[in-house]
């Protein structure tokens, strides 16, 4: 029992690690504490079972610690805005509990299987994703133009080039006595666009007045 209880102890101190060295919201100590605790939580379903009933079954503490996992998770999950952050460190939780039950159930292999595979997803995966699919932000993106008829061709046609997805678009003629124009996209921006460089070629395609980018809508 000691030894799965150590077991639960490291596996849950190398995924929380990880994540700390990230600054998640769940870092070591919150990943250990459920590794250990899901492991426990096995190991006495177990003993439990064993010791008291002949035909008991050591998997209903488990299937509870399962579904009770889910609240701990939801937590580290935030919403900043039109973003989402947290999913994968509510993920890492998720499988920590995993592990531990399978480290307190005598499954040494798989569970240390399990762990390794984990600290590579979150690693060395952390990167593949980043450069074939880099972050996003969801802005909103309004040209207020001073002439009624906007350019919406040559500033989709930048937005393309910069690799801006838009999501929705919206026009609004005769704006005040002045009249004029405005654009309002709902756009996804890569993190890594360089956002002078975007500003600057959308000006060059009319007669812009002004460019706001805000982050909620």
């Amino acid at each position: 029992m000691l030894l799965r209880l150590g077991a639960g102890f490291l596996a849950g101190g190398i995924i929380g690690f990880e994540r700390a060295s990230r600054r998640q919201i769940a870092g070591l100590r919150t990943h250990v504490l459920i590794a250990l605790g899901a492991t426990l939580l096995m190991v006495l379903s177990i003993s439990i079972a064993e010791a008291y009933f002949e035909d008991g079954d050591p998997g209903r503490i488990a299937a509870q610690v399962v579904s009770g996992i889910g609240f701990l998770g939801a937590g580290a999950i935030i919403r900043l805005g039109n973003n989402v952050k947290g999913l994968t460190t509510a993920a890492s939780l998720w499988l920590v509990s995993g592990v531990g039950l399978a480290f307190g159930a005598g499954l040494w292999i798989p569970a240390a299987v399990a762990t390794a595979v984990a600290l590579f997803t979150l690693t060395a995966l952390d990167s593949v994703e980043k450069r074939f699919f880099p972050p996003r932000r969801t802005k909103l993106l309004e040209l207020h133009y001073k002439g009624e008829y906007p350019e919406h061709a040559k500033a989709l046609a930048v937005l393309t080039a910069f690799s801006v997805g838009v999501q929705s678009l919206d026009v609004v003629q005769n704006l005040g006595r002045k009249g004029g124009s405005r654009m309002r996209l709902l756009v996804s921006i890569p993190e890594r666009t360089d956002m002078p460089r975007l500003s600057e070629a959308l000006r060059k395609t009319g007669d812009l007045d002004r460019l706001e980018i805000k982050e909620k809508y």
